[in-house]
């Protein structure tokens, strides 16, 4: 198949029309090899519009919500972000073309040794990949001017708040376990602003913050 054309095609159908205006944004996912993030029986489908499964009860979400979900950020490129749920990595991949540092957490172990595998073999020297609870964050390496979540939270779990930089941003699906709210909130004087984004639907964020002990 011809990943590069189907790579320029899901920029120009999906992105542009949706409002992804950002330039190096659309570089990057140009650049990105997202079929390498994705199991091998669905690399037909890897630019498709939809989520796919990657395993263990995890997606990689469809491009537009990354690209949405990145264009929310309003990175400059000299950003420390903190990404709560690595997946696959292709998110973490997109953010690390973005910006200067990329964190991320994730809590199957699985998944962040294949993510962490693939990403130091596609040469992404600017990420650090954690085994852990994403609703604590990650405060050893506090604060981050912008915070990534891809899973959905009941409320914004207050260690991410408090990881936060002030005049940071953290970009986060708020709501239930099946429904969510994509909300970018930004830290200003020791608050939190919010804005409502669109409707969406993540897998959920489990963990001491998140809905641990209230799903199967």
């Amino acid at each position: 198949m011809d990943y590069k054309k189907l790579r320029e095609e899901m920029v120009k159908k999906q992105l542009i029309p949706r409002g992804i205006n950002d330039r190096k944004i659309l570089d990057a996912f140009l650049k990105v090899e997202r079929e390498r993030f994705v199991p091998l029986s669905s690399r037909r489908d890897a630019y498709r519009d939809f989520p796919l499964s990657i395993g263990e009860g995890q997606t990689i979400s469809q491009p537009y919500m990354v690209a949405l979900m990145t264009q929310c950020l309003e990175l400059t490129g000299s950003e420390k972000v903190l990404e709560i749920g690595t997946g696959s990595g292709y998110q973490t991949a997109i953010l690390a073309l973005l910006s200067r540092q990329v964190y991320s957490v994730e809590r199957i172990p699985s998944l962040a040794e294949r993510a962490k595998k693939l990403l130091s073999e596609m040469g992404y020297s600017n990420v650090r990949i954690f085994v852990g609870d994403g609703s604590m964050g990650l405060k050893e390496y506090s604060p981050y001017e912008r915070i990534l979540v891809t899973a959905g939270a009941g409320d914004i779990p207050p260690p991410l708040i408090e990881q936060l930089d002030e005049e940071g941003i953290m970009v986060i699906p708020v709501g239930d376990v099946y429904s969510q709210e994509l909300i970018v909130a930004k830290k200003q004087k020791g608050k939190i602003l919010k804005r409502k984004v669109e409707r969406c639907v993540f897998v959920p964020l489990i963990g001491k913050y998140g809905w641990e002990g209230r799903i199967d």
